[in-house]
């Protein structure tokens, strides 16, 4: 008979190096309860049987013979993989535990329930394979898992289905196509004190941006119930980016990123003990977060925490207790899809056609695939499809990886980005669009589409098969420069994308961007909710702002974490966004804008940019923008925002911004706040000493300011021909501007193309002493190399 601790290991006594004893879920539970005990992280406590314990059990139920011999009939081509797998789970199933693993497993149960104060306590019940979650053999899912086991006979019946599990069909096909030998692979089964969140909610953390590798960000995923239904996909789950240089500061919220989530359902356990059951989520729960910001903290600090300890990102997944209301960590396995990409080279997906929209989603990774959908709802249906196929379905289980292996793209009605669709399409490095909701509807069976990923956070499907362009930008050998390159950046879901460019920080990013796409809503319909007019806007207004106590809190938050977000992705390097510069047609666009904008003949040069925020049509309007300034800088905390005024045509407007600034706690040079102006008037320029007085640099708008210096505008057709912004005329007012604001001591910067697409105006703006340029993503390595060229040629000049 095998001594008790062969058979049986408490996780105290476990370590990450114990894989090939207790499995790697098994080892790592071990690992992070001795690792933390003693620093507010919770892991709850357990046992688990040992690869020994599951050998010995099969040598003396005679399998481990039979087991090989059932294998090499299906190696050899005489039985399929799902007879296979059935037989050999059966015989599993149908042979006896011995005495001394019954005992060992009884006694164990016992002292559990007595360690945490529960005659017979409910556990959860996983399975662990010593080649799980190795590096090389990341797929979760492969066996089973049983929660809420309550009694000892249970707890027995349910250990002995994990050891069968370890022989499910998509189990030994994984293993085969992995070339791991079945013998050499054990199962540990844990045993676990149940965290019972079917009572509150639970979810997945990431300690990375899974879709771009971004390393400074803890994603956190939430849904009511358990967390089972996130990775199943069954429901789209609250989501948050937490941003971790400042966690460890707690003045801060660094909640760069919060989404509510439908959770249309919620999983909770059978009360009759048989299981668990899937109930439609009620409305005011649907409509609630799961989690407090406090709590998003807690474990987004727990997550650091893990990461620091294995030294690698990591995958981890948490439960709250519905009856202490505490926060658990119920397991930790390494990230190792963005984790261990080679570094050095950057994929860019480029997509040259337009397209009619079919449905959208939250995208996975950022390719572009185009191919015949095929809309599949049962596995049963899946031999026609042809390798390369768009795969449409509802969702994924780990018994659709075989299926999802031969797809060029994925595309499903639920889950989120940590659901198994999101998960394994990583890992396959395909493109995959989840959380559509009606793709399955709006997609026809054999329909031509187009998958795209690489518009950012939403990923489009498009009717028909649109031309795309897939490129590898390899960033090594980029030169430096003395003159800073910076990158234009609209918007928030691409941020994060360009993270790993060789850029100085980003030059100008748009507001209006954020609050065109993500906000839709014209400020002054919130503001003055109670002065419109049109009910059919009231109600698209209450529909998007739901979940917030107030209408233009819900503005002021989506415009900060917007903000915040796109200043995460550079920090600490200066990001500089531009206050909203609308035309009037533009605002008049958004929904509830009509009534408050009114009509220009020419508003190109109307009332935009520094004439609106001080004027009494707008004024309560550009406080929501300046709280959510506010916000971003002092309560989420990237202080690395610098305001940025457009279009100011005088120094007289631009005192009156900056006091209208002031007086919603923007105030300039406190706490290091800076505030720049636009160069895109010529008044700019010929006062450019007062509007140094008054501002912290400029950045030339080199569009407007041509516009603006050779009397032509800049949107007709017509006079397209004429338009130079590298004309003599407007290179004189650039040189001028730089020489006023460098005796003042004040930084030039410019934001447009023209650099990288013509090496004879970067040579200029070089020679004339420019401290920026800002170029858009897809052109930052070209200026790099232009203007080190250039400055390269200005030295040679000096030297001679």
């Amino acid at each position: 008979m095998p001594r008790d601790q062969d058979v049986i290991l408490w996780f105290e006594q476990l370590g990450i190096d114990d894989v090939g004893r207790v499995g790697g879920k098994n080892a790592s539970l071990g690992e992070m309860l001795q690792a933390f005990r003693g620093t507010g992280v919770c892991v709850p406590d357990g046992f688990a049987t040992t690869a020994e314990a599951y050998r010995r059990f099969l040598d003396e139920a005679g399998l481990t013979g039979k087991i090989h011999d059932v294998l090499s009939q299906h190696k050899n081509g005489q039985q399929t993989l799902q007879e296979t797998g059935k037989r050999i789970r059966e015989m599993i199933r149908s042979a006896d535990l011995p005495a001394w693993f019954k005992d060992a497993v009884s006694t164990a149960y016992r002292e559990l329930g007595e360690r945490i104060g529960r005659a017979d306590p409910d556990v959860a019940v996983r399975s662990s394979a010593t080649a799980e979650d190795l590096p090389n053999a990341s797929f979760a899912g492969q066996q089973e898992s049983y929660l809420n086991i309550v009694g000892e006979e249970s707890l027995l019946e349910a250990i002995r289905n994990c050891i069968a599990s370890l022989y499910t069909d998509r189990a030994i096909a994984y293993r085969q196509e992995r070339g791991f030998a079945h013998e050499a692979v054990a199962l540990s089964v844990g045993v676990q004190m149940m965290v019972r969140s079917d009572k509150a909610g639970a979810g997945i953390m990431f300690t990375l941006d899974t879709e771009t590798g971004f390393r400074n960000l803890v994603l956190v995923d939430a849904t009511w119930g358990l967390g089972e239904s996130i990775v199943k996909g069954a429901v789209v789950p609250d989501a948050y980016r937490v941003f971790k240089p400042l966690l460890e500061d707690g003045k801060l919220t660094p909640i760069i990123h919060k989404n509510l989530g439908s959770k249309q359902t919620t999983m909770v356990y059978a009360p009759d003990g048989s299981g668990t059951q899937t109930l439609d989520t009620p409305a005011d729960r649907r409509g609630s977060y799961v989690l407090q910001d406090s709590e998003v903290l807690q474990l987004a600090k727990w997550a650091c925490k893990i990461e620091e300890h294995y030294g690698r990102p990591m995958d981890i997944e948490w439960a709250k207790d519905g009856d202490s209301s505490e926060l658990f960590i119920v397991q930790a396995r390494p990230e190792t899809v963005e984790a261990t990409r080679a570094a050095g080279t950057l994929k860019r997906f480029q997509l040259n056609d337009q397209g009619q929209t079919l449905c959208s989603g939250q995208s996975v990774g950022s390719g572009i695939a185009a191919g015949k959908a095929y809309v599949i709802h049962e596995l049963e249906a899946s031999d026609r499809f042809e390798d390369g196929g768009i795969l449409v379905t509802d969702r994924t289980d780990p018994d659709w990886v075989p299926l999802m292996r031969r797809a060029g793209a994925i595309v499903t009605d639920q889950g989120g980005r940590t659901s198994h669709a999101a998960i394994v399409s990583r890992e396959l490095g395909v493109a995959a669009i989840v959380g559509c909701g009606d793709a399955t509807t709006t997609i026809a069976d054999a329909r031509e589409i187009t998958v795209s990923c690489a518009e950012g956070d939403t990923g489009q499907v498009y009717d028909g098969q649109l031309a795309f362009t897939e490129e590898d930008i390899d960033l090594t050998n980029v030169p430096d420069t003395r003159t800073r390159v910076m990158m234009n950046m609209a918007s928030p879901e691409a941020a994060f994308r360009w993270w790993s460019l060789p850029v100085d920080g980003i030059g100008l990013a748009r507001m209006e961007f954020i609050i065109n796409n993500t906000i839709k809503v014209h400020p002054l319909a919130l503001t003055r909710y109670d002065q419109l007019e049109d009910d059919k806007v009231k109600r698209q207004i209450d529909e998007l702002t739901a979940g917030h106590d107030d209408r233009t809190e819900f503005f002021v938050d989506r415009l900060a974490r917007g903000i915040a977000t796109i200043a995460a992705s550079r920090y600490p390097d200066p990001v500089i966004v531009r206050l909203s510069d609308f035309k009037t047609n533009e605002y008049a666009n958004l929904i509830g804008g009509q009534q408050f904008e009114p009509d220009e003949e020419n508003p190109m040069i109307g009332w935009r940019g520094a004439s609106r925020y001080a004027s009494e049509g707008y004024r309560d309007g550009f406080a929501l923008e300046c709280l959510a300034f506010k916000k971003a800088r002092e309560q989420i905390g990237l202080t690395n925002i610098i305001a940025m005024v457009p279009f100011c045509r005088t120094p007289e407007e631009g005192a009156s911004v900056l006091e209208e600034m002031a007086k919603h706690g923007l105030v300039r040079g406190k706490e290091g706040f800076k505030v720049y102006v636009m160069a895109e008037v010529p008044s700019n320029i010929v006062l450019a000493d007062q509007f140094a007085e008054l501002f912290d640099g400029f950045s030339i708008g080199s569009n407007d300011l041509t516009q603006l210096t050779l009397g032509i505008d800049r949107d007709s057709r017509i006079l397209a021909p004429l338009f130079n912004d590298r004309h003599e005329a407007v290179r004189r007012q650039i040189r001028r501007l730089i020489e006023v604001a460098h005796e003042h001591d004040r930084p030039v910067g410019l934001c447009g193309q023209a650099p990288s697409d013509h090496p004879d105006f970067a040579a200029f703006l070089v020679e004339a002493g420019i401290d920026s340029i800002s170029v858009n993503p897809d052109s930052v390595l070209a200026a790099r190399r232009v203007v080190a060229q250039a400055e390269s040629s200005r030295e040679a000049c000096l030297d001679n």
